[in-house]
């Protein structure tokens, strides 16, 4: 009995953490957005275009990078676990590099790259006379936040394919099943909680990303810049602690449902 209590003791750093880095910030964040006349920032929020249209922005954009990511990294990562070739290790360790830099980082890429002075604007004042310019947009916004996306699903795609059964899609192929059909009945089925949760990791961090968003958004309204904008700019306490809490509520849903289809998949797949 003595043991289990000694045991018990252990959780008391957790308890701690997520009292203090948790509990508490959720707890003022809910006090701040219904301190003002009862809670009207969240009537605003689904009432005033700037605010609506700022959160479907948000969730439409990081529907479209989710499923762009899953795409492209699914075909990559089962080409880079199916084939050898020289510079592969090369290769995989270019896709992971994104992962280390951080969001003004990636932001300041797209800027080279489509932005006033980037490559893209160099080629089309080559070719047509006429710059073309990206990164201040939506078409910007996308190509970055899918630079950071796209290796968290590579790798887990990579990680999955390695431990699939050749051996069932040989029996497929002696069935007579052609190349499309033995990816919708056998690969597909076998990485899909891993892309269930790689999908739900890269909704989740396009949903509240930043520091990309900060330094190429200059013009457009996604949730994180509103409420860095409520908050700084127009001291609005109690709408930035709204949509704060309905950003986080969005991708803690999104998280979850993922987390019980990606667990029904996998005893599905046992």
């Amino acid at each position: 009995m003595k043991q289990s209590k000694q045991y018990y003791l252990l959780i008391i750093p957790v308890v701690i953490i997520c009292v203090a880095f948790f509990l508490l910030p959720m707890v003022k964040l809910l006090w701040l957005s219904l301190s003002e006349q009862n809670g009207i920032s969240y009537w605003y929020i689904l009432t005033k275009p700037m605010y609506l249209k700022s959160l479907l922005s948000t969730f439409l954009l990081s529907f479209v990078v989710t499923v762009a990511s899953l795409v492209i990294a699914t075909i990559v990562g089962l080409f880079l676990t199916r084939y050898e070739f020289k510079g592969k290790s090369l290769l995989v360790a270019m896709l992971s590099f994104p992962l280390v830099f951080p969001g003004v980082v990636i932001g300041f890429f797209v800027i080279m790259l489509a932005g006033r002075q980037g490559l893209f604007a160099e080629l089309g004042l080559a070719l047509v006379g006429e710059r073309w310019t990206l990164a201040y947009s939506i078409s910007g916004l996308f190509i970055g936040y899918l630079y950071f996306s796209i290796p968290r699903v590579v790798l887990t795609v990579m990680g999955a394919a390695e431990k699939l059964d050749y051996n069932l899609i040989e029996a497929g192929r002696s069935l007579g099943a052609n190349r499309w059909q033995l990816l919708r009945d056998v690969t597909l089925p076998a990485l899909t909680p891993g892309l269930i949760s790689s999908g739900s990791i890269c909704f989740a961090t396009s949903m509240g990303a930043f520091g990309t968003a900060f330094t190429l958004a200059t013009n457009l309204n996604v949730l994180p810049m509103t409420i860095y904008t409520e908050f700084t700019l127009n001291a609005n306490f109690a709408m930035a602690a709204a949509l704060s809490l309905i950003l986080g509520f969005i991708t803690w849903l999104c998280l979850t449902i993922a987390r019980r289809q990606g667990g029904s998949s996998l005893g599905m797949g046992g």
